[in-house]
């Protein structure tokens, strides 16, 4: 639970605000950044977040970019899925993230609280995934750029104290053929069912997915037969499954066999959609 004697603080640099987190974790507090909160606030309430020092980072003006600068989109972790949006500079990253949640909570939810958060759907990374992005995260290294499949298993490797500035992605990947598709079992927001992003890059289909495992994931091998085009798609398909990196989530919102019966038929409609381009 949240206590009622939290700290707040709002740093007006980089280098301020992990000095700050560095600080408290010395004196035994239990530091947390901060930008839209709402995962903070939810899960608070569940006894999953515990804390005493909000360190609000939503201002930093490193993590409020949204802009092509030369020949890369530089997208700031505060930036909030709305701002992704209405923007539209990624238009894969704002198909993928404009249907987290309602309209009212994109507007807190940043994209670095999805990336970072508990929730294990995280569906705004996919597109990063399929596009080879470089994350840009600030630590006791100063400012270092990762490629995301270095950094990123199943949740982003950050050490303690380590701060998410920004994405980092290339523009020819900004227009290419895409798709992103997410489904759920009922209602028309709420956590999803399965969610499917893709590319298309030199004739070749690149997937990511959310919902499907405990965790959000590309899986090269999937690719490897997926792109198999020798065989029919459903043979592709059929051994695709074979190389799911994870147990398959079988919850409240859809059991296993479900989720393997809307993964084939949403791969075969984005396969056949995507082929054809």
């Amino acid at each position: 639970m949240l206590s009622s004697n939290i700290e707040y603080f709002k740093p007006a640099t980089i280098k301020e605000a992990l000095e700050l987190f560095y600080f408290l974790k010395a004196n035994n507090k239990r530091p947390i950044y901060y930008s839209g909160g709402t995962e903070i606030l939810t899960l608070g309430r569940l006894n999953l977040v515990e804390t005493d020092s909000l360190i609000d980072i939503k201002d930093l003006k490193e993590c409020q970019l949204l802009e092509v600068n030369q020949d890369y989109l530089i997208t700031g972790a505060s930036i909030t899925l709305t701002e992704i949006e209405e923007k539209n500079l990624f238009p894969l990253l704002s198909k993928t993230s404009m249907e987290i949640a309602d309209r009212t909570a994109r507007n807190k939810i940043t994209l670095g609280g999805n990336l970072c958060g508990q929730i294990f759907y995280r569906e705004a990374i996919l597109p990063f995934l399929l596009c080879d992005s470089q994350v840009i995260v600030a630590g006791y290294n100063g400012l270092e750029a990762f490629p995301i499949e270095q950094i990123f298993n199943q949740t982003l490797q950050l050490q303690d104290g380590q701060l998410l500035i920004q994405l980092v992605t290339e523009k020819k990947y900004m227009n290419l053929p895409n798709m992103s598709i997410k489904i759920r079992q009922q209602w028309d927001t709420g956590y999803p069912l399965l969610t499917i992003a893709s590319i298309k890059l030199d004739n070749q289909l690149r997937f990511a997915f959310s919902g499907l495992c405990p965790f959000p994931f590309r899986s090269k091998q999937m690719e490897t037969e997926l792109n198999n085009t020798n065989s029919s798609v459903e043979e592709r398909i059929q051994k695709a499954i074979q190389f799911i990196p994870g147990e398959i989530l079988d919850d409240v919102e859809g059991s296993k066999e479900y989720r393997l019966f809307v993964l084939k038929n949403t791969l075969e409609k984005i396969m056949i959609e995507m082929e054809g381009r």
